[in-house]
């Protein structure tokens, strides 16, 4: 069997990282050519001219426009923080040099926080991957189902069952056959709504191919020219079929990471920042060196939000 070079490719050692982001000031030199790579910018005002000092071991920014005063996090999603930007930067290391998924608990542990430290740094950082992922448009053939993920209770299960969030799965395959990049979104099965998702995430001129649900058929029919309904039956035989052998092995990956990483979180509450970090990190796998360079550039330029925000369910 030849070798998967995306497997096998080296990716960031921590060793590397540790070079090149062990302190503090190699951090918020990275955080600044991220934010400012032509010079400082007023975030106020927009005005570039500035002075600067330091203060307990941070630049600050002053500007000679409307003498207003910032840091190089101010206003970012790491505004007002408490912790190093060494502990943000290995957060962001360990969540995008892991194939699978790195549990808050885990985090923790490496980071050496408490667990709802952990809990909110890796709260913040799925956001700035669902902001990033949010207006992804895929092309040319694309795979499409729909798939349930959430708690084991009593009950019916599959379709329509109470216990287990719904969220639809597209694949958009290369010419020859192979995964390019994923989005998932958690949603109800309804027309409507796989009509809207299909308008911002789906390019019109696709090649589309689904199973033949009511709702993901009427949706998808209506915005997609090009689109391919297949009845696939049910059970192995739907999982074997030919036409969504890319889209299927993606959610196997998928259900054995979340399921294998995390034992306890509420996913019919936070699933779009679940799935957006397992988007974020499937559709740069192919440069792991670059990947953590890519989420600092997203970060210095996602908003704050703040821990009551992020609380906040996900409306559907």
């Amino acid at each position: 069997m030849a070798m998967n070079r995306v497997q096998f490719q080296p990716g960031l050692s921590m060793a590397e990282f540790i070079r090149g982001y062990g302190s503090e000031r190699q951090c918020e030199q990275a955080l600044i050519a991220a934010r400012w790579p032509d010079g400082f910018v007023c975030p106020h005002c927009r005005d570039t001219r500035s002075s600067s000092f330091e203060r307990d071991g941070r630049t600050y920014w002053q500007c000679c426009r409307c003498r207003r005063q910032t840091t190089v996090t101010a206003g970012t999603i790491f505004a007002a923080t408490k912790l190093p930007l060494t502990t943000w930067f290995l957060a962001m290391h360990l969540l995008t040099q892991s194939k699978n998924n790195v549990s808050a608990l885990e985090l923790r542990r490496h980071l050496g926080v408490s667990y709802v430290t952990a809990l909110l740094v890796k709260h913040k950082l799925m956001q700035v991957m669902a902001d990033r992922e949010q207006g992804l448009v895929l092309t040319g053939r694309i795979e499409i189902d729909d798939a349930y993920l959430g708690g084991e209770h009593p009950g019916k299960t599959g379709r329509g069952s109470p216990n287990k969030v719904p969220f639809i799965a597209a694949v958009q395959t290369s010419a020859d056959g192979k995964p390019q990049r994923v989005c998932f979104k958690a949603m109800r099965f309804t027309k409507a709504g796989i009509q809207d998702w299909a308008h911002r995430a789906i390019d019109p001129d696709a090649v589309v191919v689904s199973d033949a649900l009511p709702s993901v058929k009427a949706g998808l029919a209506a915005e997609v020219v090009r689109y391919h309904a297949i009845k696939t039956g049910s059970g192995r035989q739907a999982v074997l079929h030919p036409e969504f052998r890319n889209v299927n092995t993606v959610l196997g990956n998928l259900k054995t990471a979340i399921t294998g990483t995390y034992h306890a979180f509420n996913f019919s509450k936070y699933a779009d920042r679940y799935l957006a970090e397992a988007q974020y990190r499937f559709n740069r796998r192919f440069d792991l060196r670059s990947i953590l360079i890519r989420l600092v550039h997203a970060a210095a330029q996602t908003r704050a939000y703040p821990a009551s925000v992020l609380r906040l369910a996900e409306i559907r």
